[in-house]
């Protein structure tokens, strides 16, 4: 008899769920509070509920499973892990606990569980309260200094998440942690210094089965931005195995037992140490994308096998490859064009090319990963090509922006220097680079570049990993017209033209162009 589930979720993320359990022959019926979401129409039908409404969920599920019968309840990529729970429960459904899920879903549950386990973790206090008087106090009873990371107790992304130094910058901290929490509450915690690492695994007969353990790439500060990941891990292997022993760790304490799990685990000067961990897959392109592609483990299928009461045919890896994620994103704007996505596709080694933005959508530089503007995805036999192919790949597509932007503008405005700012700038020079000096020129490249700049050429990179010379290159590529302005340093341009470049990048450099040609 054909299974059914019910899918919570229909958007980009659940996509490869929904089309893996079609393929199974499966019958999926998927719900999102989004009535337009993006992968509604690859389900067998759909259903917009609100995926926080567990009532209407599970009576949804209850009128499925007394019409045709119900097999199990999935979601990968969401924070509604706990959603899935509830649901199965009430259907006699296979999966993690609820009691479980609410510890793997709300960050104060979840440190306290950690915290009577004595699984590695940061000190951490809880607060409801804007006042940062109130929450400096509470740190100080606790005895927590500073560096700390602000952040809501039931989000996912990195939204409202933000390490914060001293007590000047948290009141803004925790006024954007509480407003990204739906239960009004922020968790402060000791910040953990060291690499971070994704670990993806199954759990169940009381076993964990890892299949995977991937390098993350955070940017940034003070907010944390993965700008790519790359599995497997570069680590040597006892690294890796004292990894994986916390997570496994943190999963038991937490009670999680029959269902997918995903950690986030920091390698501190005193160890491993667990950030987060959930009851669900992994989103960031990684369960369904780059840990299928670099094992062969059909990760997505076998989680779903799990929710339908079956376990999996096989975790052991079929194929040895790298695959490398990497995230492009764009100064603040309104998005013109966006060229270089098919030239990107043709890059050796390149798998996928995935834009989460359309022309005429309002760009700003990301706080958060949902605020990224695409993917790219490369599959090598080793490290380099793949991280290589990424990287390039990334560098290839090129954001326009439409000019005469207030945000765009106030973002130039700002006078490049060398200490430590968010947004950052494009490029970093040395200090005694700044003011940047326009006195004698070099010809470069038909163009006369700033002494300073042209120094720094091949070594200076910008966040795509772009160098001044092949940033220069791009813009050049883009808007044939700056080569003439920039090959008169009396031009009145010339000096707005490169230092909106050394801020903004090839962006900010073609910006300033097209502002002054259509004015």
């Amino acid at each position: 008899m054909k299974k059914r589930i019910l899918m919570l979720g229909a958007g980009v993320m659940q996509g490869v769920a929904i089309a893996c359990a079609k393929e199974k022959g499966w019958e999926v019926v998927a719900c999102d509070g989004n009535p337009d979401a993006p992968c509604r129409k690859a389900a067998h039908r759909f259903a917009p509920i609100d995926l926080k409404d567990v009532g209407a969920l599970t009576s949804f599920a209850k009128e499925l499973q007394a019409n045709g019968g119900l097999d199990g309840v999935f979601t990968a990529a969401t924070d509604f892990s706990a959603s899935v729970a509830a649901v199965a429960r009430s259907c006699g459904l296979p999966g993690h606990s609820l009691e479980a899920a609410l510890n793997a879903s709300d960050k104060t549950r979840m440190r306290a569980c950690f915290a009577k386990a004595g699984v590695p973790s940061p000190k951490y206090i809880v607060v409801g309260d804007p006042d940062p008087a109130i929450c400096a106090s509470l740190m100080k009873q606790a005895e927590i200094g500073y560096p700390v990371v602000v952040k809501p107790v039931d989000n996912m992304g990195a939204r409202g998440c933000r390490k914060v130094d001293s007590e000047t910058s948290l009141s803004s901290a925790l006024s954007s942690a509480l407003r990204f929490s739906r239960s009004g509450t922020a968790i402060v915690e000791e910040f953990m210094e060291g690499p971070e690492f994704s670990i993806e695994g199954l759990f169940f007969d009381d076993s964990l089965h890892l299949t995977g353990l991937a390098d993350r790439h955070i940017r940034f500060s003070p907010y944390f931005i993965e700008m790519g990941h790359t599995i497997p891990s570069s680590f040597p292997a006892e690294t890796q195995e004292a990894l994986v022993r916390v997570f496994e760790a943190g999963v038991r304490s937490l009670g999680l037992s029959h269902g997918a799990v995903k950690g986030d685990i920091k390698l501190t000067p005193l160890g491993p140490m667990v950030g987060e961990i959930a009851g669900r897959l992994s989103g960031g392109y990684m369960s369904g994308w780059t840990f299928p592609y670099s094992s062969g483990i059909d990760l997505t299928g076998a989680a779903l096998d799990l929710c339908a009461g079956s376990r999996p045919d096989s975790l052991v890896p079929a194929i040895d490859m790298v695959c490398a994620e990497r995230a492009w994103i764009s100064i603040p704007g309104t998005a013109a064009v966006v060229s270089g996505l098919q030239k990107a596709r043709t890059i050796p080694f390149v798998r996928d090319i995935l834009p989460r933005i359309e022309e005429g959508a309002s760009l700003v530089f990301p706080t958060n990963n949902v605020e990224k503007c695409g993917n790219c995805l490369a599959v090598a036999p080793d490290r380099l090509s793949a991280s290589s192919a990424a990287e390039e790949a990334c560098r290839t597509v090129f954001i326009r922006l439409e000019p005469g932007n207030p945000e765009t503008d106030a973002y130039l405005s700002v006078a490049p220097g060398c200490e430590p700012r968010f947004p950052p700038d494009a490029f970093t020079l040395s200090q005694d680079s700044y003011p940047l000096s326009f006195d004698q020129p070099v010809l470069y490249s038909n163009v006369y570049m700033p002494k300073a700049l042209f120094s720094r050429k091949d070594s200076a990179t910008d966040w795509h990993g772009s160098t001044v010379a092949g940033a220069l290159s791009k813009a050049l590529s883009i808007a044939p017209g700056l080569s003439e302005l920039l090959s008169v340093p009396s031009h009145p341009l010339y000096q707005p033209c490169w230092l909106a470049f050394l801020r903004g990048g090839a962006q900010g450099l073609v910006y300033v162009y097209d502002a002054n040609a259509s004015s």
